[in-house]
């Protein structure tokens, strides 16, 4: 017997998935803030025993331990990240925090910038020029650099960013300064960006630089740490880390880029939400993850949430990876409540794991969205909660709800906990219509997947405000990031700079880069334990108009297996500027025929094949009404009343629950509003739809 290992880790809670054959197991642990991989080891010795294995027998069995991670989030959430510096051409010293002219509240005069990770002080410039076409017009000063380096030490920089005007091209001169800073900062994080992001505009590679630097150490130091504990543990193969482009890579390949991590917790999801959405004939998909800290939002279209490499604004900095779309409000379980100024507010501030809501007993004093959804009945303190952990108690929530808002605004505390839940749920919807309005989507027209601990507590009132009437509930939906670790292949897309008029391009040199590019990408999926039969390499052009600052990716081949430029030829060129011409008009409505594109850089996508879960679909069970197992007061929106409640693991395929009604899960709850029933299809999943309509 052989396992694979997701792992997905919270503010609250850290989410495993076992991958068993074709069988998924789904465990929890709380997440340990001062060390996030104590969390990780106690949920895989709780997988261990429920095996009926000891630790190191158990991982002497995993052929692969899949880890998504929001530790770099977290980082630019919080900013505590390293003491940054940036060492940059003459001349270009403030380029960073001009930035781009770009606005998260456009109405806001009064919104701040975010804080400068690299301030003035630590912005420091260097005697040096590299022409665009990679020509060295002056030599670097390497005696003003050391000068410029050990201003920086002095200052106690911890982390340096060096990104330098066209080093794209030619990277000679970061090389040497690199050099340098490693001479003169002995232990110092150094970020270079020729190999950060390699290529334009200098804004983008820049801030893509600086924001890698910030978080490196901590990213580093926490990898390093959990892959010494599974070491001593047992653990004998590569720990594969889940990346913000939707693929997973082995920690040695993500050593010097560790910004590509961001967002990796929730690209999980998104991966294993377009997987499921094919599997139920439901290609396009409003993902919905509420966990115990944040609430993600992202859009699956045609069965597919394509990673975009350029205008990622993540946590108000600009990271130019490649990147799943995915929106972050600061809205979960844990989501503190309060009141300012006379008006309710929900979040961003969470209680955490530690101490946590109140009616988890562990010392938490202000009331949460957890606390008040077991005020009104969808959570009960006779319920086993987390999988059996641990039980919530009411002790301390009604006085900490009289004292932060009932008393305040003077109202009972059923009706604080009630209003707590209408703002909570009208700030993610917001989300969602944002989300879906800066894409010109329609949300009606698609089907919202609700998963993490507590997206299925709110996922049917908000598709009905939505206009959605079909929601899929996965069996997995609580460890759900972490299953779709699982389902993520191992991958790696990096790029190099060209830029030529696309007649005018050198065949030898496309093959020369994209050779680089291979050679490069198969050398880290062989250490990872991968053969090269394994891997599919997709070759693509990035073209622009001239004039233009954006390009648009094209594919030119595919190729499985061995290596084979045998496509790249002058005919290549030819229809590569017709695809673009096409690419164009269907992303902004027009082509200009006349104009000859220019290409700004090869791009290759290296995958590999790996075992997947399997995502079921299907309606053939018989459908009968499902038994409930008992009765209590809640509110579902309509007032307290006698409302049945299921156990989750008692209901099989075809069971209907019809409203209002509440379905208790092993590490969630699933709430049937009125107006809307549950179906279980043939997989175990739960799909929610408005009464009266048939589920196909």
């Amino acid at each position: 017997m052989t396992y694979r290992v997701g792992i997905d880790i919270g503010g609250t809670f850290t989410d495993f998935a076992l991958l068993k054959d074709d069988a998924v197991l789904l465990e929890k642990s709380l997440s340990t803030p001062a060390d996030r991989s104590l969390a990780v080891m106690e949920g895989l010795e709780k997988l261990a025993r429920r095996e009926g294995l000891e630790l190191g027998d158990f991982l002497a069995r995993v052929e692969a331990v899949i880890h998504g991670t929001t530790i770099a989030d977290n980082t630019l959430i919080e900013m505590n990240g390293a003491v940054t510096g940036l060492l940059t051409t003459e001349g270009f010293r403030d380029e960073i925090e001009l930035r781009r002219g770009f606005k998260e509240d456009i109405w806001d005069v009064r919104l701040e910038p975010p804080p400068a990770i690299a301030p003035r002080r630590r912005r420091l410039t260097v005697p040096e020029r590299v022409l665009h076409d990679g020509r060295v017009y002056r030599e670097l000063d390497e005696e003003a650099a050391r000068k410029a380096i050990r201003r920086l030490a002095k200052q106690g920089v911890e982390s340096v960013a060096i990104s330098l005007v066209f080093s794209f091209v030619n990277p000679v001169h970061e090389e040497r300064l690199a050099e340098l800073v490693a001479e003169e900062m002995p232990g110092a994080e150094i970020s270079v960006s020729y190999q950060v992001l390699p290529r334009a505009p200098e804004f983008e590679r820049t801030s893509t630089t600086v924001v890698n630097a910030y978080v490196a150490p901590r990213v580093t130091s926490y990898l390093e740490r959990l892959t010494r504990r599974l070491a001593d543990a047992g653990y004998r193969r590569e720990l594969l880390v889940m990346q913000s482009s939707g693929g997973v890579m082995t920690r040695d390949y993500l050593r010097g880029s560790p910004i590509r991590i961001l967002a990796s917790g929730p690209a999980g999801g998104v991966v294993g939400g377009a997987q499921i959405g094919v599997a139920k004939s439901a290609p396009d998909l409003l993902c919905v993850d509420m966990g115990g800290t944040s609430y993600d939002v992202s859009v699956v279209i045609d069965g597919s949430a394509p990673a975009e490499p350029g205008w990622n604004w993540h946590h108000r900095y600009l990271v130019a990876v490649p990147m799943v779309n995915v929106e972050t409000l600061g809205a979960g379980g844990g989501s503190i409540c309060y009141t300012k100024s006379g008006v309710l507010h929900v979040g961003p501030e969470s209680a955490g794991a530690d101490p946590g809501p109140v009616c988890y007993g562990h010392g938490g004093e202000r009331p949460t969205v957890t606390d008040a959804i077991l005020v009104l009945g969808f959570l009960s303190e006779d319920s086993e909660f987390a999988g059996g952990s641990f039980s919530l108690t009411r002790d301390g929530v009604d006085a900490a709800f009289d004292k932060y808002i009932a008393g305040p605004m003077g109202c009972s505390i059923e009706e604080a906990a009630f209003d707590s839940w209408r703002v909570v749920n009208a700030n993610m919807s917001q989300a969602v219509r944002r989300t879906t309005a800066g894409k010109g989507i329609d949300p009606r027209s698609l089907t919202m997947l609700a998963y993490g601990g507590n997206g299925p507590v709110f996922a049917a009132i908000q598709a009905q405000e939505l206009g959605i009437d079909r929601v899929w509930v996965p069996k997995a939906s609580p460890t759900f990031s972490a299953l779709g670790a699982l389902a993520a292949q191992p991958s790696i897309d990096e790029e190099r700079s060209y830029i030529v008029p696309a007649a005018q391009a050198q065949v030898q040199r496309l093959r020369e880069l994209w050779q680089e590019l291979d050679e490069r990408a198969e050398g880290y999926f062989v250490a990872g334990g991968f053969a090269r039969d394994d891997m599919t390499a997709r070759y693509e052009l990035n073209l622009r108009y001239p004039g233009q600052n954006w390009s648009l990716t094209v594919e030119v081949a595919e190729v499985k297996g061995a290596r084979d430029l045998s496509f790249v030829s002058e005919a290549t060129r030819d229809v590569m500027i017709d695809r673009f011409h096409d690419a164009h008009e269907a992303e902004y409505g027009h082509r200009r025929e006349g104009e000859e594109p220019e290409i700004t850089g090869v791009r290759l996508a290296t995958s590999a094949g790996i075992p997947k879960p399997a995502f079921a679909a299907g309606f053939t069970a018989e459908r009968r009404e499902a038994v409930a197992a008992k009765t209590r007061s809640a509110n579902l929106g309509a007032g307290f009343e006698e409302t049945k409640i299921f156990r989750g693991p008692d209901l099989e395929p075809g069971h209907v629950v019809a409203s209002p009604a509440i379905i208790e899960e092993t590490f969630t709850t699933i709430v049937v509003y009125p107006g809307w029933q549950a179906v279980l299809d043939d997989a175990g999943d739960y799909l929610l739809s408005r009464t009266g309509e048939q589920a196909e």
